[in-house]
């Protein structure tokens, strides 16, 4: 790994794929909202953070001035061309944008999303009974992001892509090397990379297509031409590391969240029909996703001279505590009513799977709910929960105590 040098100030030297920005993250936006609202970094070739909810969704609307050709800051710089890039439809700029998208509609609708909850629910429940089972073989103790929230979203995106479950792994490395220290891991060789475990699927799906997604994409045309290799690649790798990274991160962050708040927890267990608005809560106050723009022609944001190439970070987590979007923004309302957050994104990027992303969040959540019926943080000390770095904050390592169970419904 290449070591990044120290850093000397967060407003001119800002380094978000470090330890210490992703402890400090929500604190370090504050700073940045009150009083430098678009932060610069000259690291990565230079790039920009723009913390306050305004320059954000100007920054998310702007199609012209701004490109999405790369969206993730790293160190090797961009990896694709406008207006496809190179994980289309994230990566697609006008107009290429809206017909890779398409292309993706009926995979993510509420109905597709809505016959993926029963296998959802059993994995849930499945995980919760053998977490309990170790933790009452060993006083308590567990991890709720290890044990729990970072298996969830595996299954159900390796279910959905047609990829082996017990690759886990495999994928939680690629995650590592491609959003909390991009640029920075080099593969042991280049066998060992996403593009190179993904071909040999997409070339069996070719040659014998199933019902999964991975088959739908090879089955799929453009103007009546089937999509490339490097567009099924693409598409393919942006669905396997957004899919499970963001939303385990959304789940971990809600349970660190559970854990050092029991009313909340007795709430959601007495009160079920509050679970939709906390959800949106849990999404809001704890966004896991920042994405990033390619300037495509010079402007000024807040004051900043952003120049062609430069890189811009779009911070959705700390344009959901802007005080002047959300009223409280920097508490959480369990029952907030009035919530249009953006921790789905804004534009026309807005995530194509959040109907997934929402489902898995609300059915790890109940069946945490239905099964735990007290637990805390193992250690109150700052360092007890690691955080994610990069561009997808959530909790690594989540240590609980699992103080009180409830009987559990049986699995079928």
């Amino acid at each position: 790994m290449a070591a990044h040098p120290p850093m000397t100030d967060w407003a001119t030297d800002f380094d978000h794929t470090t330890t210490e920005w992703a402890q400090n993250a929500p604190e370090i936006w504050e700073t940045f909202r009150d009083g430098c609202p678009v932060a610069h970094t000259d690291r990565f070739g230079g790039c920009w953070f723009p913390a306050r909810h305004g320059d954000v969704s100007a920054i998310a609307h702007d199609t012209e001035h701004f490109s999405s050709k790369s969206v993730v800051v790293n160190d090797l710089g961009f990896f694709g061309e406008a207006p496809v890039g190179f994980a289309p439809p994230i990566t697609s700029d006008p107009p290429f944008h809206g017909i890779a998208r398409r292309l993706l509609l009926a995979p993510f609708s509420p109905k597709a999303i809505a016959a993926l909850e029963p296998a959802t629910r059993r994995t849930c429940r499945t995980l919760i009974a053998e977490m309990l089972e170790r933790a009452a073989r060993s006083g308590g103790a567990a991890d709720a992001a290890v044990d729990y929230a970072q298996h969830i979203p595996v299954q159900v995106i390796a279910h959905l892509l047609g990829l082996p479950e017990g690759d886990g792994d495999k994928f939680r490395q690629f995650i590592h090397r491609i959003l909390e220290a991009p640029g920075q891991v080099t593969p042991v060789s280049p066998d060992d990379t996403l593009v190179a475990y993904l071909q040999q699927f997409i070339a069996e799906r070719r040659a014998d297509p199933g019902d999964d997604l991975i088959s739908h994409l090879t089955r799929a045309e453009v103007a009546g031409v089937p999509l490339g290799d490097d567009h099924v690649e693409g598409t393919v790798a942006l669905l396997l590391i957004a899919g499970i990274d963001t939303t385990w991160s959304a789940i971990g962050a809600s349970l660190w969240h559970l854990a050092q708040h029991p009313g909340h927890l007795a709430r959601l267990r007495d009160e079920p029909g509050l679970m939709p608005f906390a959800v949106e809560e849990f999404l809001r106050f704890y966004a896991p996703v920042t994405m990033a723009r390619v300037v495509a022609e010079d402007i000024t944001i807040g004051g900043a001279e952003m120049k062609v190439d430069d890189w811009v970070l779009l911070p959705f987590p700390s344009a959901n505590r802007d005080p002047e979007a959300f009223e409280q923004a920097d508490e959480f309302v369990i029952d907030r009513r009035r919530n249009r957050h953006a921790a789905f994104g804004l534009g026309i990027h807005r995530c194509l799977g959040s109907n997934l992303a929402r489902m898995e969040l609300r059915v790890a959540l109940e069946e945490w709910v239905a099964a735990v019926a007290a637990f805390e943080l193992a250690d109150e000390g700052p360092d007890s929960v690691r955080w994610s770095t990069g561009q997808v904050r959530g909790p690594r390592e989540l240590p609980i105590r699992v103080l009180e169970t409830l009987p559990m419904e049986e699995t079928k």
